[in-house]
């Protein structure tokens, strides 16, 4: 893949001023996973009293998106492995875990399912713009912390909601516009004789 200016830039400063270190740069990694560059700001959203109250699930959120593969769906493992890698060490830790998660529906961030006797079998990740919008609705959201949000959102080039949700329409009514083909009989050719 050719180097965009704005990278071969990058290149230059890290050779420039680390050209002994070891740099995390994306490239030909596996094991990392894709978020929002807004989702440091969504965690701050989520540690504010008037979304959450005394309870912070920044850290099962984070570990959600870092479990997530694609297509907004996580299987989950054991309770007891997502708890530890969200930082709940203790003998409570799923106990806090179940909490947070439960918080985390609460709020609109998450959709779970149940399977068995595993009450979190598939979590489903809610598009953070459509959560920030619900909660902006419910008077959650504190006005410095959106207008920071949408700032960032224009940085990155991140859908609004109201771009999200016009852009589903226009794809609605592009589908309903195809007009499925039919097959055409072929024309029989009449042969004199």
């Amino acid at each position: 893949m050719k180097k965009t200016r704005s990278h071969e830039l990058r290149d230059e400063v890290r050779n420039k001023i680390w050209p002994d270190e070891d740099a995390w740069t994306g490239e030909n990694e596996v094991g990392f996973f894709q978020a929002p560059r807004t989702l440091p700001l969504i965690l701050v959203l989520l540690s504010m009293k008037a979304v959450s109250g005394k309870l912070n699930p920044s850290r099962v959120y984070l570990e959600l998106w870092a479990r997530h593969m694609g297509g907004g769906i996580i299987e989950m493992k054991h309770e007891g492995d997502h708890a530890y890698a969200a930082g709940y060490t203790s003998r409570r830790g799923v106990r806090t875990w179940r909490d947070n998660m439960a918080l985390l529906e609460a709020n609109g961030f998450i959709k779970t399912k149940k399977a068995g006797n595993q009450q979190y079998k598939y979590v489903f990740l809610v598009h953070p713009t459509a959560v920030v919008e619900k909660l902006k609705r419910q008077d959650k959201v504190d006005s410095h912390w959106l207008e920071t949000y949408e700032l960032r959102q224009l940085e990155t080039k991140e859908r609004t909601f109201a771009e999200r949700v016009k852009a589903k329409k226009e794809a609605v009514k592009a589908a309903q516009k195809v007009v499925p083909m039919t097959p055409q009989k072929a024309a029989v050719k009449k042969v004199s004789a």
